[in-house]
């Protein structure tokens, strides 16, 4: 089978992740090798649904979720087990915008393909890690925030790619920086290496996002600037939290202007 939509599903839909990171990785070399290709008359693409995930971690509201602090083991494997559970909605995220819009220039598969194989790769990284100290994924509740976006921009290319790669991943670019210095400060180096890594490859996943919203943007014939903030408030509302790390977001493509207005919007908040 040389279809890329169904390849994505197939990783898509694996619960366990051991699965999902196994199939991401021969989904991406396969499509490297060139035995994959997107068919843009293939079959239109299933309403979405819940993804392929295991039975834990619980999923409840993130208002429910306990603040633990770092000095302690067990809040040291938390803040990892949170981490890793973003990641892990991220392989999810890259192959759903894989499988689910069609007709889309081979660039943006690969985009969103390689995002998929970055993602599983944090994924790895972080389990080790929280093995190391003791935990594996789903031993702490976790909330479902970056999928139910998913589900509510299904329908729109131009909504998905302008608020869950520019709005909830990047606020990794902001929050990821406050984190590593306060576990260099408790000398979890082995934690911070991870953390690095994942910072400055998630730029790119930022950029690979702004990028696919502004070829929506002017495939559409509208402003990218105005479009944004009017998808913010349709979907969002205005509730955002800053600050915002301004040269993370300037090199994945942001601009001034959005860095100001975004910055007035988490003020006014």
């Amino acid at each position: 089978m040389n279809d890329l939509h169904a390849a994505a599903k197939r990783c898509l839909d694996a619960t366990e992740p051991a699965d999902k990171l196994r199939l991401t990785r021969e989904t991406w070399q396969a499509f490297l090798a060139g035995d994959l290709h997107a068919d843009p008359a293939a079959s239109p693409p299933e309403p979405i649904g819940p993804p392929g995930r295991p039975a834990k971690p619980q999923l409840v509201n993130a208002r429910q979720l306990p603040q633990r602090g770092l000095g302690s083991d067990e809040g040291r494997a938390a803040l990892v087990h949170a981490v890793a559970h973003i990641e892990f909605n991220a392989i999810n995220l890259a192959w759903d915008a894989v499988y689910r819009y069609r007709g889309k220039p081979a660039a943006y598969y690969r985009d969103w393909a390689n995002c998929a194989h970055d993602e599983a790769r944090h994924f790895a990284l972080l389990s080790d890690r929280l093995a190391e100290l003791g935990h594996a994924y789903g031993d702490f509740d976790a909330h479902n925030g970056l999928w139910e976006m998913a589900e509510k921009t299904a329908g729109s290319d131009t909504a998905r790619m302008a608020l869950v790669p520019r709005v909830l991943e990047a606020r990794g670019l902001d929050v990821t920086p406050g984190m590593i210095e306060r576990l260099r400060g408790l000398g979890d180096e082995r934690t911070v290496a991870i953390l690095e890594v994942i910072l400055r490859e998630e730029v790119a996943h930022v950029a690979a996002g702004t990028r696919w919203y502004r070829y929506c943007c002017e495939r559409d014939g509208i402003g990218p600037i105005e479009t944004f903030f009017t998808l913010l408030r349709d979907y969002m509302g205005v509730s955002l939290r800053g600050p915002f790390n301004r040269p993370a977001r300037l090199q994945a493509g942001f601009v001034e202007e959005e860095l100001d207005r975004l910055a007035a919007l988490a003020l006014a908040g």
